[in-house]
């Protein structure tokens, strides 16, 4: 029987622009009953200027994840039920927390942590003192997951890509067990199984892996190489996919399909997606609205600061007058074509007078004034990864 998705309440979040690349976290009510999966009440758990990522759950009721304070990345624990109150679990001067994870018969949480030097470890970090230890010694830890109390499958950075990696803490083997794989390690549903992305060949594969026997099977592709899923308990595959969730369920063969489509701009870019225990929640990253992309440019324009304006744009920046007649590429040539006007025109300004958000689109109708003239212009703003990829002016 075909399943059927509703998306329930309304969508309620206050967003201010800040200068920096911003990611959110949502979490949702998650309801899944026979052929039926509801999600309901959104919350930005996060809310916050900067990064804010890697969201795992610690139990039903708290949710962990990486968050930006004093520029630097700490570990946040998000209590739902408790008032949606927030408690730091780590300060770090010297370096930064990354993918938070509840250790199995253990009052701590690991996490990947950065430090100013470069050295990057996996840590673990107790709930009451917040003392922290290394957990792995001389391995450069992107991702990981907890098999038991004592087993870690982990992902190793390496000169190109990462390994994957099954480490035990008791007798200190570490054992190389596929090459070439993605970010997202994921515990498989009534299984003793792990989870893991092979990227070895295209199109990409989920697989699965024996920690113990080192058995290695393909699942299902996956979707148009998105590498962030997640399982729920029937054995339901969720990945994101820009503003949408999509499906598969491997064991009933079915195809990839859309669960739901967001349609709120603030829902964009879709990653890192968690699912609690009783799979009553669920939890995933987003970028930012396109729209905070576009507005920081502009308040840099105005205020002729030519850095925090380039700032706004990608390396490769394309900018283009309609209908495809280029006439700049590179984020160094962008800063050379605006130097100048900055420089010698005091006046400079531009005003929004209307502005359509699609999807990765921004559509401005723009008032500028420059050198005591003011005319109107239509700019079209491609937005990817919060940074603008493309403009095609309109005169």
């Amino acid at each position: 029987m075909k399943k059927h998705y509703y998306l329930i309440a309304s969508f309620l979040v206050a967003h201010c622009c800040f200068s920096q690349t911003e990611t959110e976290i949502y979490l949702f009510d998650l309801n899944l009953e026979k052929d039926t999966i509801t999600i309901s009440n959104p919350k930005n758990i996060a809310n916050n200027e900067g990064y804010d990522n890697q969201p795992s759950f610690m139990d039903d009721k708290t949710v962990l994840f990486s968050s930006t304070r004093s520029g630097q990345t700490d570990i946040l624990q998000f209590n739902i039920e408790d008032g949606s109150t927030k408690k730091w679990l780590s300060d770090t001067p010297t370096g930064s927390e990354y993918s938070p994870l509840r250790i199995p018969g253990r009052k701590s949480v690991s996490a990947i942590r950065l430090d100013l030097d470069g050295l990057q470890r996996l840590y673990a970090y107790d709930l009451k003192t917040g003392t922290s230890e290394v957990l792995l010694e001389g391995l450069k830890v992107g991702y990981h997951v907890w098999v038991d109390a004592h087993t870690i499958v982990c992902t190793v950075l390496k000169e190109k890509g990462m390994d994957l990696v099954v480490a035990n803490l008791e007798d200190g083997t570490k054992k190389t067990v596929a090459k070439n794989v993605g970010r997202s390690l994921h515990n498989i549903p009534d299984t003793e199984l792990v989870s893991y992305i092979s990227k070895e060949n295209e199109p990409w594969h989920i697989n699965s892996l024996d920690p113990i026997s080192g058995e290695i099977k393909k699942i299902v592709h996956t979707y148009d190489q998105t590498e962030d899923i997640c399982w729920l308990p029937d054995g339901t595959i969720l990945a994101g996919a820009n503003k949408s969730l999509v499906m598969t369920n491997p064991a009933k063969k079915e195809p990839w399909q859309q669960l739901i489509y967001f349609p709120q701009e603030e829902i964009h870019g879709i990653s890192r997606i968690a699912v609690s225990p009783n799979a009553n929640r669920i939890a995933f990253v987003s970028l930012t609205s396109p729209r905070q992309a576009v507005e920081r440019q502009l308040n840099a324009y105005n205020e002729r600061d030519i850095d925090a304006f380039a700032e706004a744009f990608s390396d490769d920046i394309s900018i283009y007058y309609y209908p495809e007649t280029l006439v700049g590429q590179g984020n160094e040539a962008l800063k050379d074509m605006y130097r100048g006007f900055f420089e010698t025109t005091p006046d400079l300004h531009c005003t929004v007078k209307n502005r359509i958000v699609l999807g990765k689109k921004v559509i401005d109708q723009e008032e500028v004034t420059a050198n005591g003239n003011t005319f109107d212009a239509i700019a079209i703003y491609e937005v990817e990864n919060n940074k603008i990829v493309k403009v095609t002016f309109i005169q």
